[in-house]
């Protein structure tokens, strides 16, 4: 492992594939954040994304629980400070990170755990893990987005109920809802969200990254302005490509259909 704390409590590893994976490792607590451990895992997300060498990013948890939230005996540190500072959120900058996150849930993803999944970009489950928020029940204003993004993803009545009566949401109900993209058995899910990761990677970079921006940049507007985003970055796109890339891209795609007739 490289790029870890030095309680070894947030672990980073360089894959050779271009793939990195990032492990909240805190078992005994079941993965719940202390302040140390949410500065440490912004600067790891910051880091991988100016990492050249990484491509994809797979954030999961050891142990039996993806992250049980803040170590509320840190709370008041957390809530009064942190939560105000871009550098120490894990949040911000899991949503400045270029790099496409797949988050590897397994067992609880709750509040602020909960919040780290909605930050990744694709969600892969195993069975019987449990989504849940718990703001309201002890008296925890969210800041890192729940409130407004699991409306948009579930609709606003599930989510009205899901965080208003802190009831669990199962991996199951939330794949039927669009939430998470994979449920499978749990001895499956690295396996899982690796063979994603390589999907991703064997594709052109540069346009995933591009890709992923103006997805995620147009979920933040209303559906004219979100098309009118995309036209605006795909003009940008094509005026700056050479006729050398232009002559590349259709050798390539010219390749892939040759191989494709021949097959049939």
């Amino acid at each position: 492992m490289d790029g870890q704390s030095p309680e070894k409590l947030i672990l980073v590893k360089r894959e050779s594939n271009g793939v990195a994976l990032v492990m909240i490792n805190r078992p005994g607590s079941l993965n719940s954040l202390t302040r140390p451990m949410m500065v440490d895992l912004a600067q790891a997300f910051k880091r991988l994304d100016r990492d050249e060498s990484v491509r994809v990013v797979i954030l999961t948890g050891s142990g039996r629980s993806f992250c049980s939230g803040v170590d509320l005996t840190s709370a008041e540190d957390v809530f009064k400070g942190d939560v105000k500072d871009p550098e120490s959120d894990p949040v911000v900058q899991m949503e400045l990170c270029r790099k496409p996150i797949i988050g590897a849930i397994r067992g609880f993803a709750v509040t602020a755990g909960f919040e780290i999944a909605l930050a990744c970009d694709i969600l892969v489950a195993a069975k019987g893990s449990k989504f849940m928020d718990t703001h309201a029940r002890f008296g925890i204003f969210p800041s890192w987005g729940l409130s407004q993004k699991l409306s948009q993803i579930i609709g606003a009545n599930k989510a009205r109920e899901v965080s208003l009566s802190a009831t669990p949401l199962t991996a199951e109900v939330a794949e039927r809802l669009g939430l998470v993209n994979h449920v499978i058995e749990e001895a499956e899910l690295l396996k899982k969200s690796r063979e994603i990761a390589d999907a991703i990677v064997k594709n052109n970079q540069d346009l995933v990254l591009r890709y992923k921006a103006v997805i995620n940049d147009g979920l933040k507007l209303d559906l004219g302005r979100a098309l009118s985003l995309e036209k605006e970055r795909a003009h940008d796109y094509y005026n700056g490509m050479t006729k050398e890339q232009f002559r590349k891209m259709q050798e390539f795609i010219a390749g892939r259909s040759s191989k494709k007739q021949s097959k049939l």
